[in-house]
């Protein structure tokens, strides 16, 4: 699934999971998930506004890998689309979207990119 960075101001804090996401990937009502990235391994808890229209995952942990990825870099503030696959029961696997230069909105074939 593609999921976007969180900003507030010019931090990133967390992910924007998407409604159509949550429906599809996530067991109803899970108060935890836990995230893998790079070598790290984190449980993040999933708040009720998750399950009520406001599907953010936001830990400081988080943030601070997505920080450490550079992803802030971007000339734009947009969010960055990233990919979260799912890993196991309520396990997800983080990683950056590879972009190819040439096509402006859509991401590069690559092999663990399941667009």
């Amino acid at each position: 699934m593609v999921v976007r960075t969180q900003n507030t101001g010019c931090a990133i804090t967390g992910l924007q999971v998407g409604a159509n996401n949550v429906r599809r990937y996530f067991p109803k009502g899970a108060a935890v998930i836990e995230l893998q990235l790079d070598h790290l391994r984190i449980q993040c808890w999933l708040g009720p506004e998750f399950w009520r229209g406001l599907p953010e995952i936001s830990d400081p942990r988080l943030g601070a890998w997505l920080e450490s990825k550079n992803l802030n870099a971007r000339p734009s503030r947009d969010p960055v689309p990233l990919a979260m696959i799912p890993n196991g029961k309520n396990t997800f696997q983080l990683r950056p979207i590879a972009f190819n230069s040439r096509a402006r909105k859509g991401p590069a074939t690559d092999s663990f990119n399941p667009a």
